[in-house]
């Protein structure tokens, strides 16, 4: 009895079929994270507002997206939508519900580095006249950019892997063409592999990338660390404020 078939594992491995579907992941990863980081810092900055009318929405937001299974929140945009008369595409209602899921853990990263940003620095931009815009400009969000790269980056790889729940709806991403596959050729172990290869390959990839990116965005402080600069913020404090 043949336990692994080595050939379909290789046949697969290069398939044309199933690299289209890893592209498809790769293409919903972005679109999500792009829309899922616009969103989410409006519900950042709402979060942190005064104003009541503001914050009680984007908690109500955070609490609900980051309390319920992605898995049900796709079913809902999928099947509930049209009961509203609203007709999407599977690629639409997939990119949405991966958005707006992403949203509320992306507002807690930025919240979290936002609120790292040393308030004495903020209250000597006060002190110099410069404006609300001026100090999330110049002062709050620049500093904040590099406290979130790091929890940022390993939310990219985490939707990597997500974007397989998709998969529910029939999006055919990495993961749905792969179980076809397996429908069709009855071959889990090598399908199943060669996918979690792929997933592999994928998220390696962007570990290196991100490594880079966080080296580039630390050059700056570094050399001001080094010359006895000024106060800068914790990434620690962040990284538990996030928690």
């Amino acid at each position: 009895m043949q336990v692994w078939n080595w050939h379909g594992f290789f046949t697969y491995l290069t398939s044309p079929y199933i690299f289209r579907g890893a592209l498809v992941t790769l293409w919903m990863t972005f679109a999500a994270m792009v829309f899922g980081c616009l969103l989410g810092l409006a519900l950042a900055v709402m979060k942190r507002s005064r104003h009541r009318v503001l914050s009680v929405p984007a908690r109500f937001y955070v609490w609900l997206f980051r309390g319920t299974p992605l898995l049900v929140q796709l079913v809902v945009i999928y099947a509930g939508l049209p009961k509203l008369d609203i007709r999407l595409s599977v690629t639409a209602c997939a990119v949405i519900g991966l958005s707006l899921n992403e949203a509320a853990y992306l507002a807690e990263i930025i919240r979290a580095g936002l609120n790292a940003v040393p308030p004495g620095q903020i209250a000597a931009a006060r002190a110099l006249g410069m404006d609300e815009w001026q100090i999330s400009s110049r002062i709050a969000f620049p500093q904040a950019f590099r406290l979130i790269i790091p929890p940022l980056g390993n939310s990219v790889n985490g939707l990597l892997k997500t974007t397989s729940v998709t998969s529910v709806i029939s999006m055919e991403e990495l993961m749905q063409r792969s179980q076809i596959l397996v429908q069709d050729q009855f071959m889990v172990l090598e399908l199943f592999s060669v996918a979690a290869l792929y997933y592999l390959f994928m998220t390696t990839a962007w570990d290196f990338l991100q490594r880079r990116i966080e080296r580039h965005a630390e050059r700056p402080y570094r050399r001001l660390s080094s010359a006895g600069g000024a106060d800068l913020p914790d990434m620690a404090a962040a990284s538990r404020d996030a928690r």
